[in-house]
């Protein structure tokens, strides 16, 4: 008897993208075939990102070029603090939307998405209190 080789269900196609700020990375796996749902670590997206200024922030890529309710997002952030993610998630929604379409280029350039925003915190230095502050001078 011969096996017959396992069927395997074709995957769905999603196009993948990795974000950062500060420490924050996120990797964005965005479905173009969607409904608008976005998942974070497992969570529902409004559950996540709490506030509102962190929700506009993480979806405003979609929202400038009008596919919030045409796409599927699952993002896995680590590191930094939930707003340093979301920042993260907008730049790999942002990459990743390159990659189902060059031509939203222009559009999400001119509205400042595909900038990685580069500060970090600086490290401390030897001698002094923080990277920059010097302790306080005494006179005797």
């Amino acid at each position: 008897m011969e096996k017959k080789p396992a069927v395997k269900k074709p995957a769905k196609k999603y196009f993948f993208a990795v974000g950062r700020r500060k420490t924050a990375n996120a990797r964005v796996k965005l479905f173009a075939d969607g409904k608008g749902e976005i998942t974070v670590n497992d969570r529902p997206f409004e559950d996540y990102f709490p506030s509102f200024g962190q929700q506009k922030m993480a979806q405003d890529p979609l929202m400038v070029l009008g596919l919030e309710k045409k796409v599927n997002a699952i993002i896995t952030t680590s590191g930094g603090g939930v707003g340093a993610q979301a920042k993260a998630a907008s730049l790999g929604i942002a990459r990743a939307l390159l990659l189902i379409d060059p031509n939203y280029r222009s559009v999400l350039k001119k509205s400042g998405f595909l900038s990685r925003d580069a500060r970090k915190k600086e490290r401390k230095k030897p001698g002094l209190k923080r990277a920059r502050r010097a302790p306080q001078w005494q006179k005797r």
